[in-house]
């Protein structure tokens, strides 16, 4: 990173610099106008708050390295190696500029340019925002030699700032717990959080992101040299590029910096990712608008010399020479104007022009050296406009002029009565069975079902013309009246929202593997071709219970495998005793949990080893410190050839590391079975918990065995393994379960009140939080590569639940 010259330095970065604009109220009472909802989303606002303003000392010169920590007590810490933030006196409070930050509404450097000149930051209100709504935050600051550090419970200091050392390093580093009292949910995700710091890592070339999760041991590193050029190789990575070089072009004028890299692929998407100050802008705005007018102007000038084809009457157009492209613009602006809170907009009438001038010039050299390329990339535009010509008859026929008058079509759409869109909904169902259940169950008043045959076209593999002589495709197409593809200044015949006839449009597939892929093919068609409905939240997915349990007279729908566990424990604590224990309702509850966890980690770890070797080093709680010393070592190896008399059980040092490792080694008839026990093993999240655990249950029920009583059942329990099993069978006794794979198998009064009914339906909406990672899973997952496919899903296969086979 450049340090600019605008910019003050460490010296000059004093209380002055931090600007007051208005006092901390409210924010614990209405968090939602800060954050925007106390859901999962909210809470993982608190740390994009934290990292933000790292990022800010990273782009004005002064930060290279940042670090996300997630805590095993569910705690967060940022830290950057910046400045670190002033600690001196302000002026007009009295202050340290520190607890201004975090207690002041609007304390921060952005407001008057003197501490940072590019920020992404609209409201400065970040850092005591986070403050506001933990339950307790501690910050230290290295800087001038020494180590400061104050402590905060919900907003409020509880201690002074002190220097509590010396340092030789400087930067800012926030440790937060957020309140459990507002959030629906404190658990971080390290997935959602790693996701976000790779896109920074892009935007900031040479900086490095770490990412770390204790409390499963999972750590990230993210550091891209080429910036926004290998943003957009990893876009790409699924895709057949149409050429090897990723176009990358960056200049500054009028204060304004714009950097802009793109390729082309042999797919028929345009992928563009926007940001302005390291802010995404998911609709763009001025810089894209000057991106997309520069291409054109540049590209003009190849297709001049070329001669089209006599079909192509009305020429290239601007959508067309874009059929392909992947691309990622970034520009820093020293004011942005974004349209709306969201940010998801820049409205900067000169960024359009200064991206023209500096895309614009930059291209044209690029081409008149690079004709092959040029040429390539015309010729897929004149192949798009031959397309976007076959196309245009689907797309009348598509566009609604009455209410569904080709009766021919394969899907039948029952309509409901009413045509206030707002309070109409569309269920797209999986089958026409279901389809026939879904009609007779709805309320025929404000619900309209349209059902499909079989599976539509995969649209990741076909152009526009193709998809629109597809009939179901044309059947979703007719039903939501908005006509298809992305409205562009080019297209303005192409996709109206204000014609938009339901605003909850419901996918409901069945619950196997064929109903998710259906459900995937529909999201990619609506994620290609409709992305406004998802923008605006108007598309849903239907969640139609797993399970029904009937219990006597009533009757449970149950959404899936955890909902299911959920109340079989909730069962199992009315029918348990314990012999010569006097649990609680809620104690046997805990312990079932416990054994739940218990059961699930073992299950885990058998398949990588062997049972009866994990259950003897469990036995003999080996932990890693074990390993440090060999007489100990001696004696464990010992004590397991007695516990596996069939096992050859040695141990050798490392010749690389200089750690122990115990080896337990099966013969098979053409093969040795090894088991290796070493310091990654016994220091694992998996082993660990499992000592943990079983070390809490004993301190509920006492050491083992252990004598349970149901339904005038006795049954002892002689190891922790048959724990959760028995309290299974307790919960479970006299419990019908009947499991639904399809929704063809619920009749019409049942598929209403468990997936129709708005007053008991559970619905998931659809959004477009990472644009770019839904691109590229739906490229992975939809398109022509094998290997990429390959990849994501031998990464992924752990999480898979509920797997049909």
């Amino acid at each position: 990173m450049e340090e600019r010259k605008d910019t003050v330095t460490t010296e000059e970065y004093r209380a002055e610099a931090i600007d007051v604009v208005e006092g901390l109220d409210h924010v614990r009472a209405r968090p939602a106008m800060y954050i925007g909802d106390i859901s999962e989303r909210g809470l993982h606002h608190l740390v994009w708050e934290l990292i933000d303003n790292a990022v800010d000392e990273a782009m004005a010169g002064f930060a290279k390295n940042i670090s996300v920590v997630i805590h095993e007590d569910g705690s967060v810490t940022v830290e950057d190696d910046g400045r670190g933030i002033p600690v001196d006196i302000h002026p007009k409070t009295g202050l340290p500029a520190v607890q201004m930050v975090f207690t002041v509404l609007g304390a921060g450097g952005k407001f008057s340019k003197k501490a940072y000149q590019y920020s992404g930051g609209l409201h400065g209100v970040g850092a005591s925002v986070v403050n506001a709504l933990s339950r307790w935050l501690v910050v230290e600051v290295y800087r001038d030699g020494k180590v400061y550090r104050q402590e905060y419970e919900f907003g409020k200091p509880i201690t002074p700032l002190k220097t509590v050392g010396e340092t030789h390093k400087t930067g800012t580093k926030v440790t937060f717990m957020p309140d459990d009292t507002i959030f629906e949910t404190v658990k971080f995700k390290f997935d959602t959080i790693s996701k976000r710091c790779r896109e920074l890592a892009f935007l900031l070339p040479g900086v490095r992101f770490f990412v770390s999760d204790e409390r499963v041991d999972i750590d990230e590193e993210y550091l891209y040299e080429e910036g926004i050029k290998d943003f957009v190789r990893v876009l790409n990575a699924a895709k057949d590029p149409l050429f090897s070089d990723v176009i990358y072009v960056k200049g500054e004028q009028d204060r304004i910096i714009v950097e802009v890299a793109f390729q082309y692929t042999r797919s028929y998407n345009e992928v563009i990712e926007s940001f302005v100050n390291n802010v995404k802008t998911v609709e763009g705005g001025t810089h894209v608008a000057g991106f997309r007018g520069a291409l054109t102007r540049a590209m003009n000038k190849t297709l001049s010399g070329m001669r089209l084809p006599k079909e192509l009457k009305s020429g290239v157009k601007g959508e067309d020479l874009r059929e392909g492209l992947t691309a990622v613009i970034s520009v820093k602006v020293p004011e942005p104007q974004f349209e709306g809170q969201t940010k998801s907009k820049l409205g900067n009438q000169e960024v359009k022009r200064v991206v023209e001038n500096i895309v614009g010039e930059a291209l044209l050299e690029f081409f008149d050296k690079n004709k092959d390329i040029a040429v390539k990339i015309a010729e897929k535009a004149i192949e798009a406009a031959i397309a976007r010509e076959a196309a245009k008859k689907a797309k009348e026929i598509s566009r609604r002029k009455s209410f569904l008058e080709d009766t021919s079509l394969p899907g039948k759409l029952a309509d409901c009565s009413e045509t206030d869109p707002e309070i109409c909904e569309l269920f797209i169902v999986e089958g026409e069975s279901a389809g026939g259940s879904a009609k007779q169950g709805r309320d025929r008043r404000t619900q309209a079902i349209l059902p499909l045959k079989g599976k539509i076209l995969n649209v990741e593999k076909a152009r526009i013309d193709k998809i629109l002589s597809n009939d179901e495709i044309r059947s979703i197409i007719n039903a939501i009246g908005t006509g298809i593809g992305l409205s562009t200044e080019e297209d303005d015949e192409g996709f109206d929202l204000s014609k938009l006839r339901y605003h909850k449009i419901i996918l409901m597939a069945d619950a196997d593997v064929d109903g998710a892929h259906i459900t995937t093919l529909l999201l990619t068609l609506f994620y290609r071709y409709f992305p406004q409905i998802i923008e605006n939240g108007f598309l849903y997915i239907a969640q139609p219970p797993l399970y029904k349990l009937k219990k006597g007279r009533s009757e449970i729908y149950v959404k899936d495998d955890e909902e299911l566990a959920k109340i079989v424990i909730d069962f199992a604590s009315d029918e348990i005793t314990f012999e010569g224990k006097n649990l609680t309702k809620i104690q046997i509850k805990d312990l079932a949990k416990k054994a739940k966890e218990y059961s699930d980690l073992k299950r885990s770890i058998y398949k990588r080893k062997d049972k009866k070797v994990i259950d003897a080093v469990i036995d003999l709680n080996i932990t890693e410190d074990d390993l440090t010393d060999e007489d100990r070592v001696k004696e464990i190896v010992q004590k397991l050839r007695e516990k596996l008399p069939e096992y050859n059980v040695y141990y050798e040092r490392n010749l690389f590391e200089g750690d122990i490792e115990i080896f337990c080694v099966r013969e098979e008839r053409f093969k040795q079975v090894q088991n290796k026990i070493d310091d990654d093993f016994l220091t694992s999240y998996a082993y660990r918990r499992i000592l943990e655990l079983s070390s809490e249950i004993k301190q509920i029920v006492g050491e083992l065995p252990l004598t349970m009583n149901y339904k005038n059942k006795e049954v002892t329990v002689t190891d922790l393994d048959q724990l959760y099993d028995v309290i299974w069978e307790a919960g479970i006794h006299g419990v019908e379960i009947q499991r639904y794979k399809g929704l063809g198998e619920m009749n019409p009064e049942q598929l209403w009140e468990t997936t129709m009914n708005p007053k008991t339906r559970r619905l998931m909406q659809v959004t477009l939080e990472d644009a770019a990672l839904a691109d590229e899973v739906f490229s992975i997952l939809m398109g022509e590569k094998v290997e990429p496919r390959k990849e994501f899903i031998m990464k992924y296969a752990k999480e898979v639940r509920n797997l049909d086979v």
